[in-house]
């Protein structure tokens, strides 16, 4: 990396799950660089929704190394998701038309509930897992599947992690880390939020500053994608034997099931 950069440069890790990220340092000056980074980057960048992006540069092996300007900045604390400024910017995402094209013109298709089911039940199969609350998760996916009103598809971010969101000197707010992006139910990220951040007595008002009423069909969508979400967290733990995690996704998903307010 540091053919390109020049010489001066410092490169370290930036840390994240795939390694691919790092902090260039000539001095004072800073740029967060990342390797095969989402390919829609740009259009994020223009919406002000992630740092500015600087440069691409595609190297010979052909990856393609991206540099954004660093922020001087911090995660949002979990009790900052239940700020308006969140629920605005993620209606911003949801609602930019530019993303959305972008993302269907590179061949990303929307997530199916009924196919996002039929994955879940061959992971199963494939791991031979035999799990009782996974069955019961995937029979309440199968049970609410007709029930689930059509909806607008949206780019959503697919993993909403107060970790993800950033506060910069300025105070400008960004959503980052764009890697598992996904054309889906705007409810995906919407649950994922909600039920994680937001006290329930407060989902309204939340919604309110998004721009959305929480009718009987949000709350059964939101539902309905918070459990999927759980089964696909616990298989992919499964998968990578981390029982710990698994044992705790399964307390997560029973208890869902069972508190559930959604009207049956």
């Amino acid at each position: 990396m540091e053919l390109f950069l020049g010489e001066g440069w410092d490169i370290l890790p930036a840390g994240g799950a795939t390694g691919e990220a790092y902090v260039a340092r000539q001095g004072d000056y800073q740029l967060f660089i990342k390797r095969n980074s989402s390919p829609f980057l740009a259009v994020l960048s223009a919406e002000g929704i992630v740092p500015k992006l600087l440069w691409t540069k595609r190297l010979e092996s052909g990856d393609v190394i991206t540099a954004q300007r660093w922020i001087q900045g911090r995660e949002l604390k979990a009790k900052e998701m239940r700020h308006a400024r969140t629920a605005k910017l993620l209606a911003n995402i949801h609602e930019s038309a530019d993303l959305l094209d972008m993302f269907t013109r590179m061949g990303n298709k929307p997530l199916i509930p009924s196919v996002m089911i039929e994955n879940m039940h061959l992971q199963v199969s494939l791991y031979c897992l035999q799990n009782e609350v996974v069955d019961r998760g995937l029979s309440e996916l199968e049970r609410l599947l007709g029930q689930l009103d059509d909806t607008k598809y949206a780019v959503c971010h697919g993993d909403i992690n107060h970790n993800n969101w950033m506060r910069d000197e300025h105070d400008n707010l960004y959503l980052i880390d764009w890697d598992g992006a996904t054309v889906a139910d705007p409810a995906l990220d919407l649950g994922l939020l909600l039920y994680t951040y937001i006290p329930e007595e407060e989902w309204e008002i939340w919604l309110h500053s998004y721009g959305e009423e929480l009718t009987d069909s949000l709350r059964l969508r939101m539902y309905w994608y918070m459990i999927a979400h759980s089964i696909s967290e616990l298989l992919w733990h499964h998968s990578r034997h981390n029982e710990e995690q698994v044992r705790s996704y399964e307390k997560n998903l029973s208890y869902l099931i069972d508190s559930s307010s959604v009207k049956r």
